[in-house]
């Protein structure tokens, strides 16, 4: 057996050979955790305490963990359902749900990676404090951090290019060192007693405090680093065992990290002194120097992870033709060497980089780059939420998350960006619809949204299908509502059979169309049916009907028929009416349909009767409702199907008026409480629009609805179980002779309009 056949499913034909580095777990935790100690750890925590109180601290840390943890997890899972290749984050998404679903993800991605250059540079600037001071006291002169940050990103540039990731993680190994000692020197360390609080408090901060939003938003950051190692994932030899446990392992020992810091900060100093100075960690640290060294080292690490990561993410784009113009694609996707370093990519990205770090405002770089990381962030949640709930077949990770895990992870991303700025929000989100909108438009051979969707509908509607059908019992506590099979023979000629049922199941019902085909079973007959299911498909679209359609290939109509009853409500719960039709012009249909009715009726269904005319239900815009002494059974069946098809748009201003058939000495009384009920049931039936008719014989009957109904839209009568019987079909539908459209009505079951 030719295994060929069952690898293209796993593998993708345009992906690169892997020909990385080889790295095993420590980089990617490496990359992960030096990103998430970074700038904000030594420069915005003191301020988060001081603004937020170590409380509100605490709980913007588990908030953010709300976020990146069922972020990690979801990425986690998503990268070990196919082979992983270079890329990082993009090339996991992309190869799992797509490259629309992946590039709108991947694009967003990639601006934050190339965004968080810039700012993890002007954090590395900010470190030079001292010198500034000193180049301020000695020479008189007041330098400006650009001149340090804008060189350092042309020299991490440079350094990148020329050695390329080998030096990255030889970096990050030191950097991990140096990063771990300062952490552990700040905890070592007392500060001076001028700025202890007399205790550790859990809800002091200073007067007019910044909000939680903008403190998380200026924050939120620091937590943004669990997914750099994915970027490495080119260069993994193992990438689905490395990634899952280096980001995981990562995540969780940053957010020890950053509550212990949050502790230790409100333990050792007042929140005015936090406030007061960014540089808070140096007067608490045992050794000073050790809190300028370890910023920079965690600044110039994390910029040196992202200017990794980045251009790697950009590459991948390239290579699979997501950016609109094609040279551009053709420019960016090459790869230089063994390890085919993405060095053109690498320009791009320090480009972006060298824009935002000359801007220089490290606040107003973390609230752009928090948005970013939300909008990607909470997209993977959803499609990761999305996929659990699709169950496709194809989708088979090896490391499984928690679909509430991936849920709350997505709406605490949607909530947290509103909270933080609700125009970013908006705008982040728009543009990645607009994104993934643009790209459809020429990838819609590839799995989308829609894919996605489709499954996921389809657990949801077999779930509660499953679950209707257990409860089945009660379904009429919920009131009684038409579960409809319209079984027909003719195809585009008649149309008001399809119009009925649609109406009738726009809101309140629910309805299985079935196309009869004659004939023995056969592949040229299945074919003839398929076609006559797409021209249904395609009316019930243009028609907007939210009908199901279907086709039964049958010797006869009553074999059809028979089968039709035995299926299944689509709606989860046992139909309960069938639809039939005949042309008010062909006698010859009134038996086939008699019978059929029959048939109907000996299986406990509610039987309804079409009689089709020529003007096709007119103007829509009337209804008479007959309700005669012996057929009072059927009146609260016909009365609920008047009130449902008045609620159809096409019927919006139709009226329903009932005519009460009775004999002369209880005529006026029934009337008055048909009108009477008709309020209590709260039925658009006002009590002018209820008569009373004096009946005495079947010809009196003839004559008043011939009379009062000939230019209704739709009339709606009784049918008794005489009225089928094979020697007397034939005159009760064909009674009415005036009237146009009539429906004629028989309730097999007690319906009760209450």
């Amino acid at each position: 057996m030719h295994l060929g056949l069952f690898a293209s499913d796993h593998a993708d034909s345009n992906a690169p050979a892997q020909s990385g580095h080889g790295f095993g777990t420590a980089p990617v935790f490496l990359a992960s955790i030096s990103t998430i100690l970074g700038a904000i750890l030594f420069l915005r925590f003191g301020y988060a305490v001081a603004h937020a109180s170590l409380w509100g601290t605490i709980v913007i840390i588990l908030l953010g963990h709300l976020v990146t943890i069922p972020t990690a997890l979801a990425v986690s899972e998503i990268a070990t359902n196919r082979r992983v290749a270079g890329g990082g984050a993009y090339y996991i998404i992309s190869r799992s749900f797509g490259t629309s679903i992946g590039a709108a993800i991947g694009i967003a991605l990639y601006l934050s990676q190339a965004i968080s250059v810039a700012f993890y540079l002007v954090a590395f600037a900010e470190a030079f404090l001292p010198a500034y001071e000193w180049a301020t006291a000695v020479y008189g002169l007041s330098p400006d951090p650009r001149w340090v940050s804008i060189p350092s990103a042309i020299v991490l540039l440079a350094i990148v290019l020329t050695k390329g990731a080998n030096l990255g993680v030889s970096a990050l190994r030191l950097v991990g060192v140096v990063l771990a000692a300062s952490i552990l020197v700040f905890f070592l360390g007392e500060g001076p007693e001028s700025i202890r609080p007399d205790g550790i408090s859990l809800t002091d901060k200073i007067e007019g405090a910044d909000s939680m939003g903008t403190v998380f938003a200026v924050c939120f950051p620091a937590f943004t680093g669990m997914i750099a190692g994915l970027g490495l994932s080119g260069d993994l030899k193992n990438p689905q065992k490395s990634i899952p446990l280096g980001t995981i392992s990562a995540t969780l020992a940053g957010m020890l990290i950053y509550t212990l810091v949050a502790v230790k900060l409100a333990q050792s100093a007042t929140p005015e002194a936090l406030a007061a100075d960014q540089f808070v960690m140096t007067k608490i640290a045992l050794w000073s120097p050790a809190i300028y060294i370890g910023l920079a080292s965690a600044a110039l690490s994390s910029a040196l992870g992202s200017i990794l990561v980045a251009p790697r993410t950009l590459q991948a784009l390239a290579r699979d033709n997501v950016l609109p113009v094609p040279k551009l694609n053709r420019l960016l996707e090459k790869g230089w060497g063994a390890a085919q370093e993405p060095v053109n990519a690498s320009f791009v990205s320090s480009a972006i980089a060298i824009i935002f770090v000359a801007i220089g405002d490290i606040d107003f770089i973390a609230q752009i780059l928090s948005m970013f990381f939300m909008v990607t962030y909470g997209a993977l949640c959803a499609v990761s939420f999305l996929e659990y709930f699709a169950g496709n077949p194809s989708y088979r990770p090896t490391f499984h998350s928690r679909w509430y895990v991936s849920l709350l992870g997505a709406v605490m991303c949607a909530l947290i960006m509103v909270r933080m700025h609700p125009l970013y929000a908006f705008v982040s989100i728009f543009l990645m619809v607009a994104i993934y909108i643009g790209l459809r438009r020429t990838r819609q051979e590839e799995r989308g949204l829609s894919a996605i969707f489709q499954g996921t509908m389809f657990q949801l509607t077999r779930r509660l299908q499953i679950t209707l059908q257990k409860n089945r019992l009660k379904a009429s506590d919920g009131g009684w509502r038409p579960s409809i099979i319209a079984v027909t023979r003719f195809t585009e000629r008649r149309l008001g059979h399809f119009d009925l049922l649609r109406w009738i199941c726009h809101r309140h019902g629910f309805g299985h169309f079935i196309q009869f085909v004659h004939g023995e079973y056969s592949f040229a007959s299945e074919i003839e049916a398929r076609t006559q299911v797409s021209n249904l498909i395609e009316r019930a679209e243009v028609s907007r009907a939210g009908i199901f359609v279907d086709s039964l290939i049958c010797p006869s109509f009553q074999m059809a028929l028979a089968q039709s009853l035995q299926m299944p409500g689509i709606s989860g719960l046992p139909n309960n009416c069938v639809l039939l039709e005949f042309d008010q012009k062909n006698e010859e249909e009134i038996d086939e349909v008699a019978q059929g009715a029959r048939l109907a009726v000996d299986s406990m269904f509610n039987a309804l009767v079409l009689r089709s005319s020529r003007l096709r239900f007119g103007y829509r815009s009337s209804i008479h409702l007959w309700v005669t002494e012996d057929n009072l059974k059927n009146a609260p069946m016909m009365i609920l199907l008047a009130y449902i098809i008045v609620g159809h748009p096409d019927w919006r201003r139709a009226e329903i008026q009932l005519f009460a058939c009775f004999g002369d000495t209880v005529a006026e009384k029934d009337t008055t409480e048909f009108a009477r009920l008709m309020s209590e049931w709260r039925l658009p039936i006002s009590k002018q629009n209820v008569t009373s008719v004096s009946c005495q014989s079947d010809e009196s009957l003839e004559r008043e609805v011939n009379r009062r109904s000939a230019k209704a839209d739709l009339v709606i009568a009784g049918l008794t179980v005489n009225d089928m019987e094979p020697d007397s079909a034939h005159q009760a539908l064909q009674r009415y002779s005036a009237a146009n459209d009539v429906l004629f009505a028989h309730a097999s079951e007690r319906i009760s309009i209450e």
